[in-house]
């Protein structure tokens, strides 16, 4: 049901979440954070879409790859901006971990930046191809390139603040749903460290 590069991720997810533990153990819980960044998974396009679209069949699809990429890593809050989209995105994860789909304002991301530097220890965050590379920035991460509004839905960031540092990675996750380009696999990578 899961392709190949999602069982990648995966096994890279729980190899992360020990690496993270491990960390736990040299610091503070306060100290460490593991922030999971996406966009909603792709929606309903055309006049039945309407102002709020909800998930197309193949973003459904999505946002069960993501609740089983990210099921195993010890998710404790789940966020989401107010839309069918985004909700839909969360709701296969929050589900699966019994928990609540907790809505913020996109148009507060500073605000909420803040609250995210309080919150729990590991949180999705589920928001826009024009909110969510703005609030990695925010939370002192490495946004890279722009989400592609037209068909990029694949992007997982993965911000770590630890004592004062904040590491992006860029991952990708499901079907990739970018047009590629030669040579480039967009997959598995570094992007910044800060």
């Amino acid at each position: 049901m899961f392709s190949h590069s999602s069982a990648r991720i995966a096994g890279f997810l729980i190899a992360l979440l020990g690496i993270s533990a491990w960390a736990d153990s040299e610091t503070t819980a306060s100290e460490s954070q593991v922030i999971y960044l996406v966009r909603h998974a792709e929606k309903q396009g055309g006049a039945g879409g309407g102002l709020d679209p909800q998930l197309s069949q193949e973003g459904q699809l999505r946002a069960k790859q993501l609740a089983h990429v990210l099921g195993q890593v010890g998710i404790e809050a789940v966020y989401s901006t107010d839309y069918a989209r985004t909700k839909e995105t969360a709701t296969p994860l929050a589900e699966q971990l019994n928990l609540p789909v907790q809505t913020y304002n996109p148009h507060k991301l500073k605000e909420f930046a803040q609250q995210l530097h309080e919150a729990s220890q590991r949180v999705l965050v589920v928001g826009h191809s024009n909110t969510t590379p703005k609030l990695v920035a925010l939370l002192g991460g490495d946004q890279g390139k722009p989400i592609r509004e037209s068909d990029e839905y694949d992007r997982l960031y993965i911000l770590i603040r630890d004592r004062g540092e904040v590491t992006t990675l860029l991952q990708r996750y499901g079907a990739d749903s970018r047009v590629k380009k030669a040579g480039d696999s967009g997959r598995g990578k570094a992007i910044h460290k800060n």
